[in-house]
């Protein structure tokens, strides 16, 4: 039984079938697998980002916003962001090693775009309480439903890379929330640090 399919079945995950030859996609998961370290590190740099983006905002002209733009509703969606993030963080050692090979796994080989978007979702499911919070309380269960939902599309399987790159890649650095990209909002992608 191969590394993968072990996980597939503690997991309970459909699993998706690759692209590429499997062997070398299993060889690379298991030299180079994520680490509880990387995990923490993609959760503090969104973390970093979604502070930052309230920097950003806090420093645009009033003028540079939509008339219906409401700033206490956008400052506490990024609040409920980073107190979920720092709910997460603690708990991200107790992560098991198989699905970290896991998301090694999907890291080398699914699209970061593709994983970007089923990780923001479940981020929102849970910032915005949308979901029983016992279902997404630790990085465990958060990243296992992540798991499920980006193995569940097997045609967004494209990505190749280092794993711990790709990885980085899941979470923007710019407009992390994609708050700007609400038509209420009205000042746009950043085009600089600060625009």
């Amino acid at each position: 039984m191969t590394t993968t399919t072990m996980l597939a079945n503690q997991l309970s995950l459909g699993r998706a079938k690759p692209l590429r030859n499997e062997n070398a996609v299993l060889e690379r998961t298991m030299t180079n697998a994520l680490t509880p370290e990387d995990i923490r590190d993609l959760l503090t740099a969104f973390a970093a980002a979604i502070e930052l983006d309230q920097l950003r905002v806090d420093a645009m002209p009033p003028e540079k916003f939509h008339p219906l733009y409401n700033d206490g509703m956008w400052r506490r969606w990024r609040r409920h962001h980073l107190d979920y993030i720092s709910q997460l963080l603690p708990t991200v050692n107790a992560m098991p090693s198989v699905m970290l090979e896991e998301l090694t796994r999907i890291a080398i080989a699914y699209e970061p775009v593709g994983v970007r978007l089923v990780v923001l979702d479940l981020f929102a499911d849970a910032a915005s309480n949308s979901c029983p919070m016992e279902d997404l309380e630790t990085a465990t269960l958060f990243f296992g439903w992540c798991i499920k939902r980006i193995t569940a599309n097997p045609e967004d399987q494209v990505a190749d890379g280092d794993p711990r790159t790709q990885l980085m890649r899941w979470l923007p650095a710019n407009d992390p929330l994609r708050i700007a990209l609400d038509p209420e909002c009205g000042y746009g992608l950043p085009t600089g640090l600060v625009s």
